[in-house]
């Protein structure tokens, strides 16, 4: 592997890392409980962080291939949930029913930055790290 795909797929992983330590954090130590679908996020991007982690030891691309794919999944959900935040998604079509409401509690951090808002970012920041080395094994 090259130099430049392994510092892609370390920079995917040092993204992934953190915002698997920013969650448990939020979670755990500022005690806010997650909505459905930030525990959806957060199914997506703590697996990213496992296979990454053997994908960097390993030097494998093909771990990109799976965080890929988890990557896509969690960038729609946030997504999702920036827009049900915003109000042009009804909340009637979502998950959040019951428990925690995913539009109505006060999902922001650091003066104002709204946590979906970080989630896609780190999605978004893993998926242009990652494109690269899928585009790359699949031209083979």
């Amino acid at each position: 592997m090259h130099r430049y795909h392994w510092l892609l797929l370390c920079s995917a992983w040092l993204v992934a890392t953190l915002a698997t330590a920013g969650a448990l954090f939020i979670g755990e130590v500022m005690l806010m409980t997650p909505c459905v679908l930030c525990w959806y996020q957060r199914i997506f991007m703590f697996p990213i962080a496992l296979v990454l982690t053997l994908a960097c030891l390993r030097g494998d691309r093909q771990g990109a291939v799976y965080a890929l794919a988890l990557a896509i999944g969690g960038a729609l959900t946030a997504a999702i949930h920036l827009l049900l935040l915003a109000g042009w998604i009804d909340t009637a079509s979502l998950p959040c029913q019951s428990g925690v409401s995913c539009a109505d509690q006060k999902l922001e951090i650091l003066g104002g930055l709204p946590i979906p808002g970080l989630s896609l970012l780190a999605f978004l920041l893993i998926l242009a790290a990652l494109t690269p080395l899928f585009l790359r094994k699949t031209a083979r």
